[in-house]
């Protein structure tokens, strides 16, 4: 990377000044800057010269910008603007003055639950906004979290990993994203979609509560593949009082079959705010780090030195705090002062005895009343629940027999599975490792095969809908409101259509009914039929069939109109038919003999009536009515001249 001290004063596009460093990475760096025209401190990120002259790169570099940019949530690092200035292609963002999550992580070492959840829930909302439009993240990791003096937290960064794979700069063999973090998927195949974004983030909770990542090895390769074949382990396992929920948390975050973890971030918060309610976990505002780069930034230019790989699995280490010993003011102990009067001390001593019978008889029946409220409430608490087991990859028969065993009651449900035959069991609902009330009902997940679009109906329940495309490991995409006459709310245009066999984790869009609504019908003659029926469909529509109709403007095969006719006021969802001309195009027979002439003009279904001098076949055709060209009607008589 060139791009550094050089560029401090630097304006580029003459309009973003560049003022000092924050941060270094292999593909970019980031700088303090100034938008000279608003007059607004911003942060600049300037990839690395290499890639300015990659039109791969750029193209993809612009289209991840504008998409993020158009992304709306509070915990979204703005993307402003993006452009080129000479070898640099550069993006301008806001700058969030604090500092990343790293930095507090060096500071502070481990964090307890409700600091993880202050964190984890503003950012896993803002990537659930970008998961809903379509878009992963794909490099999700300290670094890339920011948090600001104000108590913010926000993630930034979307999309460049993205960017920089598309690039002809970068080697096909080399895996794009941080080692730590990378999912089994994005490992094998190079492959991410949303639950690799859910995947990374299971890490990362993973190392807020530990203060450290779960694999480690010699080189980032070594430590990209341990995740294909080990499970993470419980954060339990490292640092005592992770409440267990957390254990599961991660657990199905980092499920290595995609199809086990939660299907998107959405999903994941939801989870998260489930948990802290459960735990009544405090508010917690998260501090920015104090001896972060960006403050560093702020008062003086900093020459940044060269990056140097991380050593694999290197963590952050916890602030040991050590406080220093203080004496403790006690009260000097008591007097003993002799009884002055016998008989009263007598009295006394009497009183103390009865005393102590009535407390030794309190204080049993204290014991027994804790001991009955502790039996109650460890029913109510743990003994009447049991950990759901994990039963993938078993038969049918067995798995229900390990859940009944266990203490549930089984039901089926059927699961699309890339890699699970069908018939074999994919998992559970709830997953593995869930704490279920015995005698309530677990789900046991079929694999039905391949992905498919489920087979729903319109007016079918949105949540419903939702749930039925995820089951079938496919990402429902919401595409907004149309008009419908199904009722509002409910599910009123899908996507590829149900049944449609899809790549595991690909896009369902689906739309939402508001209502039926007045809609005019358009004008759609001379458009191709597929031209209106998308028409058509986009105000809430539905094309019922096609009718042929002769007409000897429009060209064959186009719309003359429909049925009702074009500006009538019909209910959205209604039935329109459309009328396509057919008709015969009138070929031209000029110069050749009549008997040539008729036999083309007969063979489409023409009647042919001739004029000439004498009755021969040999004579030439000099005029043609229709002319060449001309729509005709099926059956219709033309007339040719023939001479002599």
């Amino acid at each position: 990377m060139t791009a550094g001290t050089e560029l401090i004063d630097a304006v580029l596009d003459r309009r973003y000044r560049i003022d000092a460093p924050i941060a270094r990475g292999g593909m970019s760096m980031v700088f303090r800057g100034v938008d000279t025209r608003l007059g607004r401190q911003v942060a600049i990120k300037v990839m690395d010269p290499k890639f300015a002259g990659d039109p791969q790169f750029l193209s993809r570099f612009e289209f991840e910008a504008r998409a993020v940019a158009g992304l709306k949530h509070p915990s979204l690092v703005e993307v402003y603007d993006q452009g080129m200035d000479g070898e640099y292609p550069f993006l301008v963002m806001e700058l969030v003055q604090g500092g990343t999550l790293r930095e507090l992580l060096r500071e502070r070492g481990p964090m307890p639950p409700h600091a993880v959840r202050a964190v984890a829930e503003p950012v896993l909302a803002a990537i659930g906004v970008a998961h809903a439009a379509g878009l992963v993240h794909r490099d999700v990791k300290p670094e890339n979290v920011l948090i600001s003096d104000s108590g913010d937290v926000k993630i930034a960064d979307f999309g460049l990993v993205r960017a920089v794979a598309a690039a002809n700069t970068t080697s096909a063999s080399v895996i794009l994203g941080t080692a730590a973090y990378l999912s089994p998927e994005q490992v094998t195949s190079g492959s991410a979609d949303a639950r690799s974004d859910v995947y990374a983030f299971g890490i990362l909770i993973f190392e807020l509560l530990t203060g450290r990542v779960p694999f480690t090895g010699d080189n980032s390769l070594s430590v990209a593949y341990q995740r294909v074949e080990n499970d993470v382990p419980s954060p339990s396992e490292f640092i005592a009082g992770v409440p267990p929920e957390f254990d599961r948390l991660v657990a199905r975050a980092t499920a290595r079959e995609p199809g086990h973890r939660f299907a998107d971030a959405g999903e994941m918060v939801a989870e998260l705010r489930a948990i802290a309610a459960r735990l009544d976990l405090p508010a917690y505002r998260v501090p920015a780090p104090r001896d972060s780069a960006e403050h560093t930034s702020a008062h003086h230019p900093v020459t940044l030195p060269a990056p140097e790989p991380a050593a694999a699995g290197a963590g952050p280490h916890a602030t040991r705090m050590v406080t220093t010993a203080r004496p403790r003011n006690e009260p000097p102990p008591p007097t003993y002062i002799p009884p002055q009067q016998p008989t009263q001390y007598s009295a006394y001593q009497e009183s103390r005895a009865n005393h102590r019978r009535n407390g030794m008889i309190w204080a049993a029946v204290v014991v027994v009343l804790t001991l009955l409220v502790g039996i109650g409430g460890w029913w109510l608490g743990t003994g009447r629940y049991a950990t759901v087991p994990s039963v993938a990859g078993m038969t049918l028969e067995n798995a229900t027999a390990e859940l009944q065993e266990a203490g549930f009651d089984t039901g089926t449900r059927d699961k699309a599975s890339d890699t699970v035959p069908v018939g074999g069991v994919v998992g559970t609902d709830p997953g593995p490792g869930a704490r279920e009330a015995k005698g309530s009902t677990i789900d046991v997940l079929v694999s039905s095969g391949k992905p498919r679009v489920p087979a729903v109906s319109l007016g079918d329940t949105w949540d419903d809908v939702q749930q039925l495309i995820r089951d079938q490991g496919l990402q429902p995409v919401d595409g907004g409101e149309v008009a419908s006459t199904v009722p509002e709310g409910t599910l009123a245009r899908i996507d590829p259509g149900p049944g449609t066999v899809l790549p595991a984790g690909a896009h369902v869009q689906i739309w939402k009914s508001n209502g039926s609504k007045p809609v005019q019908l358009p004008d759609l003659r001379a458009a191709t039929p597929e031209q209106a029926r998308q028409k058509l469909t986009d105000l809430g529509l539905t094309v019922g069939g096609e009718r042929p109709v002769y007409d000897k403007l429009v060209e064959v095969g186009r719309v003359v109109g429909s049925d009702p006719t074009v500006g009538t006021t019909v209910d959205a969802g209604s039935s329109v038919t459309l009328l396509v001309c057919e008709a015969v195009t009138m070929p031209s027979v000029m110069g050749k003999k009549v008997s040539e002439a008729r036999r083309t003009l007969e063979s489409l279904g023409l009647t042919v009536q001739v004029r000439q001098l004498a009755p021969l076949d040999s004579s030439a055709v000099v005029s043609q009515n229709p002319p060449a060209n001309a729509n005709v009607e099926p059956g219709a008589t033309v007339t040719i001249v023939a001479f002599p």
